[in-house]
C-alpha cells in the first residue's frame, strides 16, 4: 500500500532562516510552469488531472503549459520547490511554514483544498481511552502532522510530551511495528490508520475531526511567480475545481474517477472512499473562500507556528515563533511584518466562485 509522509523536517534548505524584505520579489513573465505532488487523498485530483486532460484544457485557456509531476517522496516534492525547481507543490499549513517558508522562499496559498476530517488519528492498543496514553511510548513520525495531533490530544486532557516518550518511526514501517507486542501507541494517518483498525486491539481515541480545520491540505505556489504570472494561478483554480466536482460527482463518471484515484493510491475504491470520508474536501469554490477568510485560520496559523518554533524548525537561531510572518487574506500578518514568508489569499478561489476564471 502507497504511503506518503507529511514531515515536518528540518534539511539544509528549511534550516537557514532567509531573514529578508516582506515583499514578494519579481520573478518573470513566462508560458511553462512546473507543479510537482504526492500522494494522498486530498491530492490524488492533481494526479488525475494530468492523467486526463484537466490540465492541458486550463493550461490551453490561458496560452500556458503546465507539466505536473508526482513525487513519491513528498519532502523531497517539497525540497525541489523551495530549490526553485518547481512553481508549485502541494504541502500542509505546516509544512509550508517549516520548509519553504523557514528557507527564505515567499509563498502563496492558492489553492486551500482540504482538510484533515479523521484521517490521522491516536491509536491504543487494548485501551479504550485516550488517557491511557499517560506512561506510554508513543510511536509516531517525529515532526509530521502526527507529532502535532499528539501535542493536541494530550492537551485536550491536560498532559504534554512529558506524560508520554515519543519514538520515531517511519510511516513505512508504522503497520509492521503496531504488530509488535512492544509496540502499544500509535499516531498516524489514512491508509495506515484503516490498516491499523482492522487489528481487534486497536482502538482509535483521538483523532482530527477534534481539531478540525488545523492539518490543512495546500496547492501552494511562489509568491514571486504568481505575481508575475496570474493566469497560472486561475489555470491552477480551474483544474481543481473542476476535477474536485468530478470526485464528488455522484455519477458513472465520478465514480470511474473515483476509482483511478483510489487504484493510483494504492488502495480500492471502498478504501479511497473511506479515506474521503474522514476529509473535509473543498470542491465548492465559495466553502473554501468562507474557511480561508474565516477568524479560525489565524488562531489555526499561530498554533502551527508556536508548535514548529517549540521543536526548532522555524530555522537556526529563530528568536521566538514571530520570526515569519504569515500574511491573511485581510492584509494581517502573524509575526514579522518584514519577513512574510507565508501568504494565504482567496483571490483565485474567489475567481472560481464568481465564475471569471
Amino acid at each position: 500500500m502507497q504511503t506518503f509522509s507529511r514531515i515536518l523536517s528540518i534539511t539544509a534548505l528549511s534550516a537557514s532562516l532567509a531573514l529578508g524584505s516582506g515583499s514578494i520579489g519579481r520573478a518573470e513573465q513566462k508560458t511553462e510552469f512546473k507543479v510537482a505532488w504526492s500522494i494522498y487523498v486530498g491530492w490524488m485530483p492533481w494526479g488525475y488531472a494530468a492523467d486526463h486532460g484537466i490540465v492541458k484544457k486550463w493550461a490551453d485557456k490561458y496560452g500556458i503549459k503546465i507539466d505536473v509531476t508526482q513525487f513519491n517522496d513528498y519532502v523531497e516534492s517539497m525540497n525541489q520547490y523551495t530549490a526553485g525547481a518547481f512553481d508549485a507543490v502541494t504541502l500542509t499549513n505546516m509544512d509550508g511554514l517549516s520548509i519553504p517558508a523557514a528557507g527564505g522562499v515567499d509563498t502563496t496559498a492558492v489553492i486551500v483544498g482540504d482538510f484533515s476530517n479523521g484521517n490521522d488519528a491516536v491509536i491504543l492498543k487494548d485501551k479504550a481511552g485516550l488517557a491511557d496514553i499517560k506512561g506510554q511510548n508513543v510511536n509516531l513520525v517525529e515532526f509530521s502532522v502526527s507529532h502535532y495531533l499528539l501535542a493536541r490530544a494530550l492537551e485536550s486532557i491536560k498532559l504534554t510530551e512529558r506524560d508520554v516518550k515519543v519514538v520515531n518511526t517511519s510511516d513505512a514501517d508504522m503497520v509492521a511495528a503496531y504488530k509488535t507486542p512492544d509496540v502499544t501507541a500509535v499516531v498516524t494517518w489514512n491508509p495506515l490508520v484503516s490498516t491499523i483498525l482492522e487489528d481487534p486491539t486497536a482502538k482509535k481515541v483521538f483523532d482530527s475531526s477534534q481539531v478540525p480545520g488545523e492539518i490543512i491540505d495546500l496547492m501552494v505556489a511562489n509568491s514571486g511567480v504568481l505575481k508575475d504570472n496570474p493566469n497560472f494561478g486561475k489555470a491552477l483554480a480551474g483544474i481543481w475545481y473542476e476535477t474536485a466536482a468530478l470526485l464528488r460527482a455522484d455519477t458513472a463518471e465520478g465514480k470511474a474517477a473515483r476509482e483511478a484515484m483510489g487504484s493510483a493510491s494504492g488502495t480500492d475504491l471502498a478504501g479511497f472512499e473511506a479515506q474521503l470520508a474522514a476529509t473535509k474536501l473543498f470542491d465548492k469554490p465559495a466553502d473554501a473562500v468562507a474557511f480561508t477568510a474565516s477568524p479560525g485560520l489565524p488562531k489555526t496559523m499561530d498554533l502551527v507556528r508556536n508548535f514548529l518554533f517549540e521543536k526548532g524548525l522555524l530555522g537556526n537561531g529563530a528568536p521566538s515563533a514571530d520570526v515569519i510572518g504569515i500574511e491573511m487574506p485581510d492584509g494581517k500578518v502573524l509575526g514579522d511584518t518584514g519577513n512574510v514568508k507565508l501568504r494565504f489569499t482567496e483571490t483565485y478561489m474567489k475567481a472560481a466562485a464568481d465564475g471569471s476564471l
